[in-house]
């Protein structure tokens, strides 16, 4: 019979290959050129990464699987492998892991391949020495009074900034997911410019590291890069009279008509003014976010601040003073961070603040998909990544259509009240030994505030420690049995903190205090003229993918980190219009993949497809952190093609 084989280079792509094991013979050649890359095999190569990057190598002829390894040392000890990878059909590889910031001389990080043929291995290949150095630290961009402002950096999950002039150590350390932040310990309570006037800083990057076990000796991976020079803002005298709106910022400086760009990070929101509608003087403000002009619609609300600006921090609110006696204290130092006591709108509706949120769940599986053209529903994957700790309160916003669709903005002036007298009485009976009892109205009762409750003969004194609906709970237990309609009287309390003007009166003519922006989150890029797409081409060789061209096996697609996103899925389909997500057999047929990484090998058999990424931005509310979809990218997986080798009969 004539014997078949495969041209030039074997590949099993569909077939199970036997396991390798130290009874394997070396034969043949190690597999060449061994380096490592971000978006396509074909860049210049480097020896220094940012984040983790792929790796790819020249296949071997009669390679039907290779084995990859990444170490601390460069004869590969076991105490030092980081990730080993035993099934790889492709050479090509895309780890999945966070590389910790490390450097050597000439190296600290070594990779390796070698090739498992059907009865023997090549030997290892010549070991890859590269390092893992950060970006440089974020530097200072233009801004305006009262708000820091920074160069993004590609891959940040968050900012750790250091303002160096407080002296508190629990207030001089501040987080932001965006790439600005507001100068609220400054401002809040005081105004001169001994205060306000000059502020010293310094930033540093901050990254996700998904899972330590995924590092196989468990090396620790520090989350943050390295600190900024200390930089110098300052700020003019605070501007008082009327409240007026300044810009949004962040990527950009928005002024909030057509022309304005969309923010692609979360902005902060600039003012001047002190003075209310009704001629109040204020020292304190908040920003509400609403989907509507008329300002009802509420969708966001901002902690209070000192002005003149305000942006989102994920891990709290200032501690406001709670009593009338705390405020000289406040006014002589920097308040840390905390829980905002209880606030009001100017219609006694809550205020609570976005900032006090707790922590929306992290997007760990790829979503059930709501982009298919079938009726049927496609439940979410199985868990894929996972996260550890307080990733903070969901402080961003969701995308809109800009300028089309947008969102409003106002300011409103916010007053540090004692309250007043007021009285409620019992609903029903409360026991001797009750440490709570159910008021007719609860309404406007705060935790702190003293009660005397009852009758001149059953009259006590109370201090409130809840409020649930019409359930009034004490600090101590009822020293007399109270029945209904018996008086709730108010005679004391914390401070509340009250809007002294309403945001739909503000926003309406004649004051049209209200601004617009828009929030398109940014789309990963997956080409740039050609495709960020390697792997092996039908001739047998190691290519980076071009879109007339074909690949062979498993292709490795790549992409540019996205401002905001902290993970990403991809997904794949036959078609790009209806684009019809594609079950994943290694990812149990959930409809893609998730990874911490910029890169994967699809799991592609042959064919004409369209692949797309998307980033999640954690910092949405659970189930709404899917950021923009990039364009679909034509990839193009080629046949095994065979021919005669050989003739003779057997």
């Amino acid at each position: 019979m004539r014997v078949l084989a495969l041209a030039a280079i074997c590949f099993t792509l569909l077939g199970v290959a036997s396991a390798a094991d130290a009874a394997t013979p070396v034969k043949g050649a190690a597999p060449g050129h061994l380096h490592g890359f971000l978006l396509r095999a074909d860049e210049p190569v480097a020896d220094a990464f940012p984040r983790t990057p792929s790796f790819a190598w020249d296949p071997v002829p009669g390679a039907v699987r290779y084995q990859f390894q990444l170490s601390t040392s460069s004869s590969f000890r076991d105490s030092g492998l980081l990730y080993t990878a035993s099934s790889l059909t492709t050479p090509v590889t895309a780890p999945e892991l966070t590389l910790p910031w490390i450097t050597g001389n000439p190296h600290a990080l070594f990779a390796r391949v070698r090739a498992i043929k059907r009865s023997s291995s090549t030997p290892w290949s010549a070991a890859f020495g590269f390092d893992m150095e950060p970006a440089a630290a974020p530097k200072p961009l233009p801004s305006e009074p009262g708000l820091l402002r920074w160069t993004p950096i590609e891959g940040a999950d968050m900012y750790q900034i250091w303002l160096i002039d407080i002296n508190n150590p629990t207030a001089k350390m501040e987080m932001s997911l965006t790439n600005v932040l507001d100068e609220r310990e400054f401002y809040t309570f005081h105004r001169s410019a001994n205060w306000t006037g000059t502020i010293r800083w310094r930033i540093r990057a901050l990254r996700m590291d998904n899972d330590p076990s995924a590092r196989q000796n468990h090396l620790p991976a520090v989350a943050y890069g390295p600190w900024s020079p200390v930089y110098t803002s300052t700020n003019p005298a605070y501007s008082t009279g009327p409240i007026t709106l300044g810009h949004t910022v962040s990527d950009v400086i928005a002024n909030g008509d057509g022309s304005s760009a969309a923010h692609r990070l979360m902005p902060g929101f600039t003012f001047s003014g002190d003075t209310a509608i009704d001629d109040t003087k204020a020292e304190l403000f908040r920003i509400y976010v609403f989907t509507d002009r008329q300002c009802l619609n509420r969708v966001y609300t901002s902690a209070i601040v000192g002005g003149p600006a305000y942006a989102p921090r994920p891990y709290g609110p200032l501690a406001l003073p709670r009593s009338p006696t705390a405020l000289p204290a406040a006014r002589s130092n920097y308040l840390r961070d905390g829980s905002e006591p209880d606030s009001f709108m100017f219609d006694g509706l809550p205020a609570k603040s976005t900032e006090s949120e707790p922590a929306a769940t992290p997007t760990t599986a790829v979503p059930t998909d709501s982009d298919s053209t079938s009726t049927t529903s496609t439940p979410a994957g199985p868990a894929q990544l996972k996260f550890s700790g307080d990733l903070g309160a969901p402080v961003d916003l969701w995308d809109t259509e800009w300028p089309s669709g947008g969102y409003y903005w106002t300011v409103v002036a916010v007053g540090a009240v004692s309250p007043g007298a007021l009285t409620t009485a019992t609903a029903s009976l409360s026991a001797v030994g009750s440490v709570s009892a159910s008021a007719v109205d609860g309404s406007g009762f705060s935790t702190g505030d003293t009660v005397l409750i009852g009758n001149s003969g059953n009259q006590e004194n109370a201090t409130i420690v809840n409020v649930s609906g019409s359930t009034i709970g004490f600090a101590s237990p009822l020293k007399f049995a109270h029945g209904p309609g018996e008086p709730i009287l108010r005679t004391g309390g914390n401070l509340q903190y009250e809007d002294l003007e309403l945001p739909q009166d503000v926003c309406a003519a004649p004051y049209n205090r209200v601004a617009r922006f828009g929030k398109n989150s940014e789309p990963s890029l997956t080409a740039a003229g050609e495709l960020f797409a390697s792997g092996l081409s039908p001739s047998g060789r190691l290519t980076a993918g071009k879109s007339s061209q074909a690949f062979y096996g498993y292709p490795l697609v790549a992409w540019t980190p996205a401002l905001g996103a902290s993970a990403y899925e991809v997904q794949w389909s036959k078609t790009r219009y209806p684009f019809t997500p594609q079950a994943n057999p290694s990812n149990q047929g959930a409809l893609g993949t998730m990874t911490l990484g910029t890169s994967v090998v699809l799991p592609l058999p042959a064919g004409t497809w369209w692949y797309r990424v998307r980033g999640f931005n954690l910092n949405l509310p659970t189930g709404a952190q899917q950021m923009s979809w990039s364009k679909p990218s034509r990839i193009v997986v080629a046949k095994p093609k065979f021919k005669v080798v050989g003739g003779g009969r057997t």
